[in-house]
């Protein structure tokens, strides 16, 4: 594979040098025109900037391609894979210089078209669980929030995270809140953003998912003759399980039939929903999480759900995103709603409007928008830990908020997530980060003498 990208890039960079020589020539010929005795003047010859690193850069992948490739024949196929995700360490660190959109842009378009390496050795076996009947491989996902429109489903589930969620989704498109609208703190290994639900919407987000559905169906049926007794991982749209997060549009004076309207269309296509009622990025949402308002809402989503037609597998878990920003009294209230009307889940959390001390002299920490990333990791986790001990460890919940290693998943899990979800430090961190949070928390769970997952559940809570 490395051998193909090498001299694909290899053939590109000819096609390049043409083009430029084509046009070199074209200048000279029409400057030669006006005077056929006299040689033309010299081009003043103007080098970029950028031009001597870009050689730099481009020799470096070169080598880098072509050595892989070189060293692809002789090694192991578990020992390459290794070797892929350790090279994206050189890449990684370019994405800083860029803008954060459009880093981001180019980071979902290189996992949607397949310029990632993807996992072929098998996640450790202590790590394996069912939750909701989904099997998944690993309890590490990814958040909502990378690839909103769901373009690179594929790409990221085969960077071997045991689920991936998508969105949110609005059910109209909509641009979301001007740029700039995200900004970064490295130093703290934080992210601000406020981009308000920029979505293509529900239709766009439905055909790509719809296209997926059908060829992971038509690879689960080509390779049907495995036995019934294997453990077979995976959901409706690859080799992990999918997550579609549902938003409101912010010009909607119905939130309720915004949600209703996502569950019609997308949970034919998802392992789990997600009500998004958590972001501070959209006027009014968080309101939504009052134990009134949250139990309306819920029940009209639910019953939209439950009205659809299912399979042997019944309709898709219904999880609700909530904010670490709420008084004690409003955990109380989520908690006391998610029982009542069993919700299938919680994920715990979204972004934080505070600004902890670590970040609160940082200039940029000024901006407006949700915090993510290593400052919001004690306050999501207390949190979690809270929602844990009230709904007596009853409810699967998921730990999202600052994890940038594997005794970070360690902690959540033990202070009650049964799934965890990374975005921010997978940002800074790149691919090479998944197989290194995976092997650290199996480790971790090895030391302290646990042989599953479910073990360590809501250890610290006991």
């Amino acid at each position: 594979m490395a051998t193909r990208i090498a001299l694909k890039f290899i053939r590109d960079c000819s096609v390049y040098r043409k083009i430029k020589s084509n046009n070199v020539s074209r200048h000279s010929f029409c400057t030669g025109a006006s005077t056929a005795a006299t040689p033309p003047p010299p081009i003043p010859k103007k080098v970029p900037q950028f031009s001597k690193t870009g050689r730099l850069v481009t020799g470096a992948v070169l080598s880098l391609l072509i050595g892989g490739g070189a060293y692809a024949s002789t090694v192991d196929e578990a020992t390459f894979c290794g070797w892929l995700f350790s090279a994206t360490k050189l890449v990684n660190p370019f994405f800083a210089y860029l803008d954060p959109e459009v880093a981001h842009r180019l980071a979902v378009s290189a996992a949607a078209r397949g310029w990632v390496p993807i996992e072929k050795r098998p996640d450790p076996q202590i790590l394996g669980l069912q939750v909701w009947g989904r099997r998944f491989s690993n309890p590490i996902g990814l958040s909502a929030g990378f690839d909103k429109n769901a373009e690179a489903v594929e790409g990221l589930l085969g960077l071997g995270f045991g689920f991936v969620e998508v969105g949110s989704v609005t059910p109209v498109p909509q641009e979301g809140n001007p740029k700039p609208r995200i900004f970064r703190l490295p130093k703290e290994g934080a992210i601000i953003n406020r981009c308000g639900f920029n979505s293509e919407g529900i239709v766009a987000v439905a055909k790509r998912l719809g296209a997926q559905h059908g060829k992971r169906k038509m690879e689960t049926s080509s390779s049907s003759s495995s036995t019934e007794d294997e453990n077979v991982h995976g959901g409706k749209a690859g080799p992990g399980i999918l997550g579609v997060n549902l938003g409101k549009n912010k010009t909607s004076e119905d939130a309720a039939a915004d949600y209703v309207q996502g569950v019609h269309t997308l949970s034919q296509y998802a392992d789990y929903l997600v009500i998004n009622i958590s972001s501070p990025n959209t006027p009014g949402l968080r309101q939504l999480q009052g134990r009134k308002q949250l139990k309306d809402l819920v029940k009209k989503i639910q019953a939209a759900r439950d009205e659809m037609q299912w399979g042997e597998e019944g309709p898709p878990p219904l999880l609700v995103k909530i904010a670490p920003d709420l008084s004690k009294q409003d955990l109380e209230d989520i908690a006391a709603v998610a029982q009542a009307l069993r919700v299938d889940g919680l994920i715990i959390s979204n972004t934080t409007i505070q600004r902890p001390d670590s970040v609160s002299k940082d200039p940029t920490a000024q901006e407006t928008g949700g915090l993510s990333g290593k400052p919001l990791f004690d306050l999501s986790t207390n949190i979690l830990k809270d929602m844990y001990n009230l709904t007596k460890g009853r409810i699967p919940l998921i730990g999202c908020g600052g994890i940038s290693s594997g005794e970070d998943a360690y902690k959540k899990i033990r202070a009650g997530a049964t799934l965890v979800q990374l975005y921010t430090a997978f940002a800074y961190g790149g691919p090479a980060l998944i197989p290194q949070i995976k092997a650290e928390l199996a480790e971790c769970l090895e030391r302290d003498g646990y042989k599953s997952i479910y073990e360590a559940v809501g250890a610290d809570c006991r």
